[in-house]
Order: C-alpha cells, then sequence, then structure tokens
C-alpha cells in the first residue's frame, strides 16, 4: 500500500492501477488514484473548465446569432446584453473589488506557472501537459475577468449562473489538490519529487482560501455592485430597518460567525443571566419576515390558465426551490465525508499492529480524521439549520396566506370548512410541512448513501455482502409495506383531531349558554368521544411506529449477523479491522434506514396537509365584481338592485333572495321590516356582496360601514374598538361615544375607554355591546350604512335616543339602510320596504303602505295592539309621565346631579389598574422536576419508571455485548471457531431485538395512557372552571393547549445548563406566541363581514403578519440556539476522538491492543453525532415538557362550585312554587372591581310574571346570572322555595331553571340535536314544540325535517330563527321558573305578540322573569322591577307604578312617544 500510495502521488501518469489486482482495497485505491493523484485531478479542473468556456460560448453566440436574424425587431428580448441595463444608480463595494483583483492576479499566476512547467520540468511528456494546463487556467480566469467588467458596464446585481458554479466546483478540486500537496509534503521526500510538483503543491496550498473566497462569494451571490433605484422607496425603508438595533444579528453577521453561529452568542449570554422576556428576543432579519414570504407565496401562486391540481405545493417549490437544492447540497458534502471514518479504522488496527509505523503516519491519519469529521459535523448543523430555517419560512408562508384566504372566503366556503378546520390549517398543517424540510432529503439520499456503504463492505468482505444486500432490502420492503398502511391512520388521525378541534371550539365559544344549561357534562362526552376516537387511530398509529422502530433498531445487528456468517460459511478471514469497519459503515447505514420510514411518514402528513390545504386554498372566495362599487360617483343614486337573484350557497344556486328592482337614493333613510326569516339580513348581505350573486345587477356608489345584528366586538380596549385602525379625531370621537349613548356606560368602567373588552365582547352587556360597534360605524364616516337590527339590544330610551341623535342626527345627511323591527320608528325614514319569503313584497313611505295593507298593515296593526295598553296608561295625566326631568330619568344625560356624582365617586374609588385578559401565564427558569415527576408517574406511579429504566439498561446491555463479543472473538490470539462466533454472535443479536421490540411497546402503552390522562384532566379542569375564567382567557390561549401542546404529549415526548437556560425561555415563548395567530384568526372569521364592509381586509392581514413575526422570531432563535450546542458539542466530540486516538495509536500495544483500538474507534466515530444527540434529546424533551407544564397550569384552574353536592341534593319535585327572594344581594365580576348589583332586596313570589327593566348595562342580565351562580354573590342571599341556592350543586340549581339567553346560540349539527341536545324527547314533543314557537312551518318545509343541517354558529338560520329555536328548548323543558333575558329582541312584533300569548298560555302557573326592551312585553307582567346602575330603583305592579312619578311611567311615556 505504501509503494502504491507514492507511485501515484508522484507520477504524472494516468493509468497506475492494476485491473487484475484480488486486493479487496481495489475500489478504495481507484477513488484515491482518481480523486489525489496529479493527472487524473488535471483531468478533473480541465473538464471543469471546458464546460464554462463551451457554455459561455455557446450563449454569445447565440445571442449574436439571434440579434442578426432581429435586427428590424429592436425590442426583441433577445437583443439586450447578456447583463441586464438597469435605469439606475450604483456603487462597487469592495466585493466586487476584491473578486476581480484576485481573479487578475490568478490570470498572472497561470501563465508563470504555465511558463516555468515548460521551462523547469524534466519529463518531456508532463512538460508539455502541465504547461498547456496552467495556461488554459490562465485563459478561463482571463474571461471571468472580461465578465466582471462586463457586470460592471451594465450594473449586474448577481454573478453569471455559470461562472458561480465554476467557482463551487473549483473550490472542490482545489480542496483535493491541497489534501495531495499535505500527503505528499509528509510522505515523499524532496529528492525523489519533480520540481514542478513540488511548486505545484506550495501554490495548491496559497490557492485553497483564494478558492474558499470564491465559494463563498459563490454561494452569495452578490456582485458587490449596489444598485440604487431612484424610484425605490424600499431602500430607505430597508435601511432605516438594517439599522434598528432589535433586528437580529444574523442579518448583519459575517460568514464566518454564521458558520459557526457566533451571532448567537448576545442571546445565549442574556438568557444565561436571566429568563429571558419578548422584547429580548431580536426581531427576524427583513428576508425571513412574514410580509415578504406572503408576497413571495402570492407571485408564485398558479395561474388559472395552468390548471394545476397541487397549487400549493407547486407554489411552495417556485418559492424555496433555491433553499432546497442549498440543503441538498450540504447533504451531499456530509454524505461525501462520512464514510472516511470507518474507512480510517483498518489502517489504525494495521498501525497499532505493525511494528514499522512511523510516527509521521500516525499523525497523517489523524488529521485526516479530524478534517472528514470537522467537515462532517459543520456540515449537518448547517444543513439541521438552514432545513429547519426553510420550514420556519414555509410555516409562515402558509399561516399568512391561509389568513388571507379566509379574509376571502364565500360564506358558504366559510360554513363548509368551520373555524376548526381552519385553525387547523395554520396549528397542525403548516406544521407538518414546516418539519417536512428535516426529513425531504433523506428520502433520495437514501440510495446513495446504501450504494456507497455496500461498495465499501464489498472491498473488504467481498460476495459475502450479498447477505447485506439481501437483509437492507428485506428491512426496506418491510419498511415501504408498514408506512403505506399508516398514511391511513395519520388521515384518520387529522380528520378526527379536526372533529375534536370544531366541538372544543363551539364549547368555549358558547360556554355562557352551556354553563346556563348545565350541558358541561353533555359536551364533555362529545369532546371525550372524539378524543377517545383520535386517541384510539394515535394508538394504533404508535404501535404500528413501535413495531417499525423495534424492527430497524435491531436491523443493523441483523444484517451484521448475515453478513459475518455468511463470510465465515465462504471461509473468509475476518480480524478486528475488518469487522469494526463493517460494522461501522452498518452504523452509519442504520441512518439511512432509521430516517427513511420516519421521512415517508412525513412526507405522507404533508401530502395530507398539502390535499387539505390545496382544497382549502381552491375554496370559493366572495366574487368582488358581484357589487359594482363606485367611489366619488356622480348622481343621486347610492345602492341599486336590478333583477338581482342571490344564494347562500355557491353550487346549488337555490334561489334565497329575489330582489327585480332597489333603488336608495343618496341622504335617503330607507328601512326594511318583515316577519322572522323573511330575508332582511340577506338583503343587506346582497348590497355588501356577501351572497352569491346567480344573476341582476347591484351597484353601491360610495363607502360602506356594516353593524350586524350579532354583535362582533374585538378583544381590545373600547376606543380601539371604536377608532378600528383609524387615527384618534377627539371631537369626531367624542361625538360617536355621544349619539351612541356611551358616556355614562364609560364613566362606570374601571379604565373609561381605556377598558378592556374580553373575547366577543363578553364582558358588556348586549346593548352595550351593539352601542360600541355602532359607534365604530359612526366614526368610520362612509357614505353608506347598513345597520342590521341595531335597537333589538337596547332599552326603549337609549333605542329613541339613538334613533334622534345618530340615525336622525350624525347619520342624517348619509345613505342609511335599517333592518328593524320598530314599526314606531318608520314615521321618519323616507321608504320602507316590506319582505316575505326572501323578496321585497311591498316598498314606499309609511302612508302609502299603510293605506295598500297586506305585509305592511298587518305589521302595524300588531305593533299599535301591542301599544294599546301604554296608550291606555298616558290617559292617567300628563303630571305622572310627562314630566320632562321624570320621563329623561332612566335617560342617559338627565340623571341627577348629586346621583350622577355618587356614581362617579363611587367608580372612581373602585377603580384599580386590574386588566381583564391578563399577559399569559409564563413559567420561568428550569422546568421544575414536579412536571417531570407529574408526567412520567402519570401512568404507573414509581413502578412504571423503575420498569422503563430496567428495558433500557437491558436494551444497552444487549448492544454492548454484541460488540465485546466481536473484539474478544477475532483477536489475533484468539481460538475460538468460526462456527461459535457466529452462533453466539447471533443468540445476542435475538436476545437484543427481544429486548427492544419489548421496550418500545411498552414505552408506547406508557405515553399513550399519559397523555389521555392529562387531556381528560385538562378538559375537566376546564369544564369546571368558573364564567370568570372564560371572561378573561382568550380562546386561542386554550386552543394551543388543545391542539399544539396535545400534540407534543401525545407523539413526541413517547418517541445542559446554559444553552438550555436559553432555548427553554424561547420554547416558552414561542408558545405564548403562538396562541395570539390563532386567536386573532378565529376573531377575524367571526367577523369578517364587518371587516369586509369596512375594507379593512389589509389593515387585519398585516396584524396578522406582525403576529406570525411575533411566533417565529422565537421559532428563528431556539432553531439557532440549538444548533449552537449542537455545533460545540459535535466539535467537542471530534476534538475528544482525535486526542483519544493519539493516545491509542502511540501507547504500546501491549496495554491497548488492536482489536480493542477498532472496537474504541467505531464507537468513538459515532461519539460527536451522539453526545450531540444525547443533550439535543435531554434538551428537545425539556422543551416539550414545557407543553406538560403548559398542560399542568389548564389541570389547576381555579374551579367553580360542585356540579352536585351529595348530601345537599333539593327535592325532585324543587323548585315546586317558584318563590324568589333576594336579601340585600351584591355582586362584582372579579375582585377590586366596582358592584355591579349594590344590595338588591325583593320577593317574587312562585307563579308571578316579573319584567324587568333598565337602560342598557344597568345590571339587568347580571341579575340573571347570580341567580343562576354563573357570578357567586359578594354579599347577601338566594332563596328559592325556602332553599339558599349557594348551598346545593351548581347543576342541581341549574338544571331546575329554564332560560333563554339574550344572544341566541345554536351548534353544529341538527335542529332535533338542538331542541333536544340531551335527546330525551320524543320526536312528537319536539314537533309540538316547534309549533308552539312559531318554526314548525319553516323546518317542515326543509327535505330533511328534524335532521335539518346547523352549521357551526348557527349561521344558516336568520337570528330571529335562532332565538325560536332557543325558546323551543324550553317549550320541551317545562322548568316551574323560567328566565327570558330579552327573548324576543330579533322578532317582530307580530311574532312576539304570538309568542307571548304562547308562554302566557304554557307557563300560565310558573315564575317567570322576563328582560325586556319592548314595554308592551312588561306591560301584562304581575309586577315591574326597574333597575338602574345596579339598584332596584322600583318594584311594584305596572298599573300601580303607571299612577305615580315613576321611572317606569317616564318609560312609557317615552316609547309610546318615540316615534313623534
Amino acid at each position: 500500500m505504501s509503494s502504491f500510495s507514492s507511485s501515484w502521488l508522484t507520477s504524472p501518469s494516468c493509468n497506475l492501477i492494476d485491473s487484475s489486482s484480488s486486493t479487496p482495497n481495489l475500489i478504495l485505491q481507484w477513488l484515491t488514484f482518481l480523486f489525489l493523484s496529479p493527472c487524473p485531478q488535471r483531468v478533473l479542473i480541465s473538464a471543469l473548465d471546458s464546460l464554462v468556456l463551451l457554455s459561455l460560448l455557446a450563449f454569445a453566440a447565440y445571442k449574436l446569432y439571434s440579434r442578426l436574424n432581429s435586427r428590424g425587431n429592436s425590442s426583441s428580448s433577445i437583443t439586450k446584453p447578456l447583463l441586464q441595463e438597469k435605469d439606475s444608480d450604483y456603487r462597487i463595494t469592495f466585493w466586487f473589488k476584491l473578486p476581480l483583483l484576485v481573479t487578475i492576479l490568478l490570470a498572472l499566476t497561470y501563465t508563470v506557472l504555465g511558463i516555468l512547467a515548460f521551462t523547469q520540468t524534466k519529463v518531456a511528456s508532463w512538460k508539455q501537459i502541465e504547461s498547456l494546463f496552467r495556461l488554459f487556467q490562465a485563459i478561463v480566469n482571463i474571461v471571468i475577468v472580461i465578465l466582471l467588467v462586463h457586470e460592471k458596464k451594465f450594473k449586474a446585481s448577481k454573478h453569471p449562473l455559470a461562472v458561480r458554479i465554476y467557482w463551487i466546483g473549483n473550490f472542490v478540486i482545489a480542496t483535493l489538490f491541497a489534501v495531495s500537496a499535505i500527503v505528499r509534503m509528509i510522505t515523499v521526500s524532496e529528492k525523489s519529487l519533480e520540481i514542478s510538483l513540488r511548486i505545484d503543491d506550495i501554490f495548491s496550498l496559497v490557492n485553497l482560501p483564494l478558492s474558499l473566497l470564491f465559494f463563498v462569494i459563490a454561494i452569495k451571490g452578490s456582485s458587490g455592485i449596489h444598485v440604487i433605484r431612484i424610484s425605490d422607496v424600499v431602500v430607505s425603508t430597508y435601511r432605516s430597518i438594517s439599522t434598528d438595533r432589535t433586528l437580529s444579528p444574523y442579518a448583519y453577521s459575517s460568514f464566518l460567525s454564521k458558520t459557526v453561529w457566533y451571532w448567537m452568542n448576545p442571546l445565549i449570554n442574556k438568557g444565561y443571566k436571566e429568563p429571558l422576556k419578548l422584547e429580548d428576543v431580536p426581531s427576524l432579519p427583513l428576508d425571513f419576515r412574514a410580509e415578504k414570504m406572503s408576497e413571495l407565496f402570492q407571485s408564485n401562486w398558479p395561474k388559472p390558465e395552468e390548471n394545476s391540481k397541487h397549487p400549493v405545493g407547486l407554489t411552495l417549490f417556485r418559492c424555496f426551490w433555491k433553499q432546497l437544492a442549498f440543503t441538498g447540497l450540504l447533504a451531499i458534502i456530509r454524505l461525501c465525508v462520512m464514510y472516511v471514518g470507518p474507512l480510517l479504522i483498518q489502517s489504525f488496527v494495521d498501525f497499532t499492529s505493525r511494528k514499522d509505523s512511523t510516527a509521521t503516519e500516525g499523525i497523517v491519519l489523524i488529521l485526516i480524521l479530524f478534517a472528514a469529521k470537522s467537515v462532517e459535523v459543520l456540515s449537518v448543523h448547517q444543513f439541521n439549520f438552514h432545513s429547519q430555517k426553510l420550514g420556519m419560512l414555509i410555516r409562515s408562508s402558509i399561516i399568512t396566506s391561509v389568513y388571507k384566504k379566509g379574509l376571502r372566503l364565500s360564506s358558504s366556503s366559510r360554513q363548509a370548512h368551520g373555524t376548526g378546520q381552519i385553525v387547523n390549517h395554520m396549528a397542525v398543517d403548516a406544521q407538518q410541512l414546516s418539519d417536512l424540510m428535516m426529513q425531504f432529503h433523506p428520502i433520495w439520499l437514501m440510495p446513495l448513501q446504501v450504494a456507497a456503504a455496500l461498495a465499501l463492505m464489498y472491498s473488504y468482505v467481498g460476495i459475502a455482502v450479498l447477505a447485506a444486500l439481501l437483509g437492507t432490502t428485506i428491512v426496506f420492503l418491510f419498511t415501504l409495506y408498514r408506512t403505506k398502511s399508516s398514511n391511513s391512520f395519520q388521515f384518520r388521525i387529522m380528520t378526527s383531531r379536526d372533529s375534536r378541534m370544531k366541538a372544543t371550539n363551539e364549547l368555549l365559544n358558547n360556554m355562557r349558554v352551556i354553563k346556563f344549561q348545565a350541558w358541561e357534562e353533555y359536551f364533555g362526552n362529545k369532546i371525550q368521544k372524539f378524543r377517545e376516537t383520535e386517541h384510539g387511530w394515535i394508538g394504533k398509529f404508535l404501535y404500528y411506529f413501535a413495531v417499525n422502530m423495534g424492527v430497524l433498531s435491531t436491523a443493523p445487528l441483523t444484517v451484521t449477523v448475515l453478513t459475518f456468517g455468511t463470510a465465515t460459511f465462504i471461509g473468509m478471514p475476518l480480524d478486528a479491522g475488518t469487522v469494526f469497519t463493517i460494522t461501522s459503515i452498518i452504523k452509519i447505514l442504520q441512518e439511512p434506514v432509521r430516517t427513511f420510514p420516519q421521512a415517508l411518514i412525513n412526507i405522507s402528513q404533508a401530502t395530507i396537509s398539502l390535499g387539505r390545504l390545496d382544497a382549502f386554498m381552491s375554496s370559493t372566495e366572495m366574487d368582488a365584481n358581484a357589487v359594482q362599487r363606485e367611489e366619488n360617483c356622480d348622481g343621486d343614486i347610492a345602492v341599486e338592485i336590478k333583477d338581482g337573484k342571490f344564494s347562500w350557497d355557491d353550487k346549488d344556486e337555490n334561489v334565497a333572495l329575489t330582489v327585480d328592482e332597489l333603488v336608495i337614493k343618496k341622504g335617503d333613510h330607507a328601512a326594511v321590516v318583515g316577519t322572522v326569516g323573511s330575508g332582511k339580513s340577506s338583503l343587506l348581505a346582497s348590497v355588501l356582496g356577501e351572497m352569491f350573486k346567480i344573476s341582476g345587477k347591484v351597484r353601491v356608489c360610495g363607502t360602506t360601514a356594516y353593524v350586524a345584528q350579532t354583535s362582533w366586538i374585538q378583544n381590545a380596549t373600547i376606543k380601539e374598538n371604536i377608532l378600528f385602525g383609524l387615527p384618534l379625531n377627539i371631537e369626531k370621537y367624542r361625538e360617536a361615544i355621544r349619539v351612541c349613548c356611551l358616556e355614562k356606560d364609560l364613566e362606570m368602567m374601571e379604565d373609561g375607554d381605556e377598558t378592556e373588552i374580553g373575547e366577543r365582547g363578553i364582558n358588556l352587556s348586549g346593548g352595550q355591546k351593539q352601542r360600541v360597534q355602532l359607534a365604530r360605524a359612526v366614526y368610520q364616516d362612509t357614505d353608506i350604512y347598513l345597520l342590521d337590527d341595531v335597537f333589538s339590544a337596547v332599552d326603549a330610551q337609549t333605542g329613541s335616543f339613538i334613533f334622534k341623535e345618530c340615525i336622525l342626527g350624525a347619520l342624517k345627511d348619509k345613505t342609511v339602510l335599517l333592518v328593524t323591527h320598530q314599526v314606531d320608528f318608520l314615521h321618519n325614514v323616507d321608504s320602507i320596504m316590506v319582505m316575505r319569503e326572501g323578496k321585497v313584497v311591498q316598498s314606499g313611505k309609511y302612508d302609502e303602505l299603510l293605506k295598500a295593507g297586506l305585509d305592511f298593515g298587518a305589521l302595524v296593526a300588531a305593533h299599535e295592539s301591542s301599544m294599546e295598553i301604554a296608550e291606555t296608561s298616558d290617559k292617567n295625566g300628563d303630571d305622572s309621565a310627562q314630566s320632562p326631568k321624570l320621563a329623561r330619568i332612566a335617560s342617559k344625560e338627565k340623571e341627577s346631579v348629586g346621583e350622577k356624582q355618587s356614581s362617579q365617586d363611587q367608580s372612581k374609588s373602585d377603580k384599580t389598574a386590574a386588566k381583564l385578559v391578563e399577559d399569559e401565564e409564563r413559567e420561568t427558569g428550569r422546568v421544575n422536576l414536579k412536571v417531570y415527576k407529574h408526567y412520567f408517574t402519570q401512568a404507573f406511579g414509581w413502578w412504571g419508571i423503575a420498569l422503563m429504566v430496567a428495558m433500557s439498561v437491558a436494551w444497552m446491555l444487549s448492544f454492548l455485548a454484541g460488540d465485546y463479543w466481536l473484539a474478544i472473538a477475532t483477536a489475533e490470539d484468539s481460538s475460538v471457531p468460526s462456527f461459535t462466533f457466529i452462533i453466539v454472535y447471533a443468540i445476542i443479536a435475538v436476545v437484543a431485538c427481544i429486548v427492544v421490540m419489548a421496550r418500545a411497546f411498552l414505552f408506547t402503552y406508557w405515553g399513550l395512557k399519559t397523555s389521555q390522562s392529562f387531556f381528560i384532566g385538562m378538559l375537566q379542569s376546564i369544564l369546571h372552571a368558573p364564567m370568570s375564567f372564560f371572561d378573561t382567557t382568550p380562546s386561542g390561549r386554550i386552543l394551543s393547549r388543545v391542539s399544539t401542546d396535545i400534540l407534543w404529549v401525545d407523539i413526541s415526548i413517547p418517541m445542559l445548563k446554559y444553552y438550555l437556560a436559553t432555548s427553554r425561555e424561547l420554547t416558552r415563548l414561542d408558545s405564548i406566541t403562538k396562541a395570539p395567530v390563532i386567536h386573532h384568526f378565529s376573531e377575524t372569521i367571526s367577523g369578517v363581514m364587518t371587516i369586509r364592509s369596512l375594507r379593512k381586509q389589509n389593515a387585519f392581514s398585516q396584524e396578522n403578519i406582525d403576529r406570525v413575526n411575533a411566533s417565529l422570531r422565537m421559532d428563528f432563535h431556539n432553531n439557532g440556539a440549538n444548533e449552537w450546542l449542537g455545533f460545540r458539542l459535535d466539535y467537542m466530540g471530534v476534538v475528544f476522538l482525535c486526542i483519544a486516538t493519539v493516545f491509542m495509536i502511540f501507547l504500546p500495544s501491549a496495554i491497548v491492543k488492536p482489536e480493542y483500538v477498532g472496537m474504541s474507534l467505531s464507537y468513538g466515530l459515532a461519539l460527536s453525532g451522539l453526545l450531540s444527540f444525547t443533550i439535543t434529546m435531554t434538551c428537545s424533551v425539556e422543551n416539550k415538557m414545557v407543553s406538560v407544564e403548559r398542560i399542568k397550569q389548564f389541570t389547576n384552574l381555579p374551579s367553580e362550585a360542585q356540579w352536585k353536592i351529595a348530601d345537599k341534593s333539593p327535592p325532585q319535585n324543587w323548585p315546586n312554587h317558584g318563590t324568589i327572594e333576594l336579601n340585600n344581594l351584591q355582586v362584582r365580576y372579579r375582585p377590586n372591581t366596582p358592584l355591579v348589583l349594590k344590595g338588591i332586596s325583593l320577593t317574587i313570589e312562585g307563579g308571578e310574571k316579573v319584567g324587568v327593566v333598565g337602560r342598557t348595562g344597568s345590571g339587568k342580565s347580571t341579575l340573571i346570572q347570580v341567580l343562576f351562580r354563573l357570578i357567586e354573590p359578594s354579599a347577601g342571599k338566594i332563596i328559592i322555595d325556602g332553599i339558599n341556592i349557594s348551598n346545593i350543586g351548581l347543576h342541581d340549581l341549574r338544571s331546575r331553571f329554564g332560560i333563554i339567553p339574550q344572544e341566541p346560540v345554536l351548534f353544529q349539527g341538527t335542529v332535533r340535536t338542538n331542541i333536544d341536545p340531551l335527546g330525551i324527547y320524543s320526536e312528537e314533543e319536539i314537533w309540538k314544540s316547534l309549533e308552539r314557537c312559531q318554526l314548525k312551518e319553516v323546518v317542515a318545509a326543509k327535505p330533511e325535517k328534524l335532521e335539518a343541517s346547523v352549521v357551526d354558529g348557527g349561521d344558516n338560520w336568520s337570528v330571529g330563527q335562532r332565538q325560536l329555536l332557543c325558546l323551543g328548548r324550553i317549550m320541551l323543558k317545562r322548568s316551574k321558573i323560567l328566565f327570558m333575558d330579552e327573548a324576543t329582541a330579533s322578532v317582530d312584533s307580530q311574532t312576539d305578540a304570538v309568542i307571548q300569548k304562547i308562554i302566557r298560555e304554557d307557563f300560565a302557573d310558573r315564575t317567570i322573569v322576563s328582560i325586556a326592551h319592548r314595554i308592551p312585553t312588561v306591560m301584562d307582567c304581575d309586577k315591574v322591577l326597574v333597575i338602574d346602575a345596579g339598584l332596584a330603583k322600583e318594584y311594584d305592579k305596572p298599573s300601580r307604578l303607571l299612577e305615580r312619578h315613576s321611572l317606569f311611567a317616564a318609560l312609557v311615556k317615552e316609547y309610546s312617544n318615540r316615534s313623534a
């Protein structure tokens, strides 16, 4: 071997290998000769030079030919220069001058070397080859100089691709030249070396750093010519941002800093010293930000004519193919050097066993080992970092694009997908595609790795490699079959997870109603069933995976047994060097064998995710051209519809609304009236373009604002909700607050207009929410206002004030289209449209329609009959009700000065800095050991831990036993027979297989049991949490725990201080910053009609981008911290390996035997990766334990009172009379906040009908909540039929009451499951209930009858119909006490009168407490309770209150005169 090496190192010959040689090292000899011998090296670089020159020459010839053929066509693109000239200025930087200067020097040097070779070389044949080679090199560099000058002339910001490829290839070959030079310098004496080769060696070492410089420049691509476009505004923005101190150091770090992650040091240091806070983490580099990714994704989306079946995958490939190719290059570099270590084992064993070994040989071997392992370590961690970075960019692109798509979805598409499923697209599908980037390249690299391994094994064991090939093939076929089968599990898991997330989202959104009805157990069981289905599929998948991993873990051992057994059988001798070289190669082969199935699984998951995303991203969008929008247009028409037919479904074109002709002039106030379900809200939606237009024309002239029937409020301050992105104009803002009657409400709130509103406006009353969103619309100052029943949730006085001050005042010059059931306001509008069954059946002015009769006449008649009592009451005289002061007492501004002052003083004294939605709880420092104990002992206690440790120890010992047996049996002085050697090794392998399989099953079962236990604990904790928890916790925060965190605990966890301190905090911050992305999206989908009507899509998209950037910056720096640690640990392992190797090879063989050198090296080669893997896994487990920590936070939530108390259950017939006593009842929402109810004392006798009235926000709905104990009394008692309700279980209390809440809530399912969720009533009873609540005809008309679909939130039913369905539930329940919280606010007077009649008949002997804004609704009650500012101001019969100066009398008068 030594003589052969020196011959090819020093000889210019290109034919030195003896093909007939039978040595097993033939392949290795050929490889080393091809890459390290002078002649083949020159052939390689000459081939590269020729390719570059030919490509440039061909392109230039093509340009010239095309230019000659297109002289007449000056605009032809082919006539343009090779490097495009741009209308711009430019600046030459150091990075242009440096390569230009170096290339000129190289050209001169090659010329000189060519001349020296011609004059100094003694061998004639080599003289011509070397001199021509050097001159050819000089020509290539001269051509590159010309191209660089060309770049300057045409201001090219990038180097040509051909030149960049040349520089990359040149660096690889220059490295080979340098390696040959080092070996020659060490092993060949100067006398026996040709002088030209000695000069060549010196030049090769000098040239290596220059080639590295060009390699870096090629990777960067930038020419160093900084182009300054005059019109490019982005430049100034870029500069201002790039100088930002908070920008990640990565953005401006040097190449070396990025190579070794030195840029992470400042953050690592800070994280080590103290727990990191959000503001400590730098912002993302500009090129990685979500806005750039969103634009990139959009610009690469396939055009319609491309007819792409997989648009998301194609777009991602177009966006990121360069990054994908770069990570592939890193993977190839690693592949090239990973087998150097095993190949050196034989050399080290031979070195230690020979007596004539020299120190120089040992040092060379160690240097080669060090260089190879260094390149491997660097390439591995750069691959990891860039793959994770690429995954991060893909996740960013997906999330922002899904969000933007959500803003564009049509109504039917939005209902079809549902909020829960779309949240999964953002939380799960985007993550699956992100994770794929780490597993993508192993798929195509696997055949190369296996081929290289088998080729190397062949050189050692010859034909016995066929056994290894057979074993590997069987393992792969097994893996492919099993992975294909696991695809169905993946799909089922994701489908069941979607269902669970939808149900969870529904639970969180409607928790108040669920608690009112005591349905927590029903909905909890519903979620638990979905979870059990999901958990069942996860279990099947993980057990399937456990078998796979058991087989794959033992496959290398099995393949080794087969290989050595075959080699022994054919009589091939096995020594220590051969044995441990083979085992090391097979261990390396274990990586592709192990990662290949995981890569296939990830690809199958990603394929499913891509399919889901394709379906979502290809969903029907709202047709932007359905409505012809014009701003600042001429003419006097504001809204016009002609021959319009509209549908809520994009596909079946079922006509839901027909408008033959509708014209509303600028400045007109038009009203839309009609019975429940007649199509009033649909008419507004058609004007906004929210419905699918089948035919006709819709034209809107001016900007629009929409106020929805169901209030949509953001989780922000009241001021932020009203401003809605516009700058503050204090006068305009105060006027909006005044006309919407919000001034008194703000005075009573803790922080005024800076008070934070909970999710979905949960801490505001229905009327307050309605007025806040109306104020938002007024402040936007648009041309056209579409108001959908804005008076339904406000009391009579407030409604009158808003109509006069807002509709007829602030909006007097605006075009208003008002949907309303308040017939008494219709005198004052310019036109009225009457709707029935989706058509405008009448239109005109009030008097015209009244004369015509028909539908409008019926509505007015119903209203007038309901007003008779109120009108009669006026005859009691002016003194009783017409006092201006009294008539205005319940109204906002007219409160007496003394009362107002005391109210303000009380409010101010109770104010605190309490924040409604607190920042998310985050632990700091190490994950508490109690979290680990909680996780590991959750399933089987300490015995489980003991068993797992025992199995792990047995697993390690079984593998160690095999290697020790190999060392003993292959020692030079060993007398173990070949047959015994193989039999013992095979037995050890069988034992290892059994132990590994048992361990895999045990760990899987333990992980599954633990995760299910956590989920059930968290679900029960959430279900038992008090309502205040849901008021102050955004649903996104809960959803992130039941989606991402549970996903980690389900799958990831079963399968060092300095670094860990930073990584752990970054993981916590990453988890915290993901929740706002999900929450913001859920909020956006709920209010998408409002957002689109005000054209605020861009502002909301920017908010989404900001939140995504906040989340990704944690992700990016977390990945940086991982690789910072991994690189340093692996490099320490390399250094340690080389130092240990020095001792092993230079100590006497009596101390360290050759076979133990081989075994030690086979372990040592894996040391660097193992050290990094062990620490990274430790850190990964701790990072994933953050999920356990977060789940644990939600398993220990403060609980509301017990649902049932065994020894305090009320009698079965309780309440039997329905008597309610309130004794000094005081209520506040949270500690340190003002009292909402301030000491109410009264008695409601059994069977009485009590109407509760008062202005919006006075405490009416709070009274209902405290009677159901959604809020516990701060002081006082509530006694019902002799039982203090605070002493009994919550379900015993709530299940005995009936309630129709303020906001009608329907759940996804059918009519049957909504009216009878618990399934305890017969079909006959359900139909009878539907008939009584006026819905029988509507439901019977549907083909599915009781199985008719109800989508998420009941969006396919009108608000009025939803309220009637809620009424139907109560009809079935027939509770002794019934609470109605504005139960008929969204129905017309006609339907209201019918419902009130039904309630009087069906609930004649029941106690009814009814909150109402319609005075006729409470006029026939036995008593009326007037609540004002949390006090019971009046409580008596309506007739008695009308006989004296009372707030109620003033209220009645206000109501009867409101239309005047």
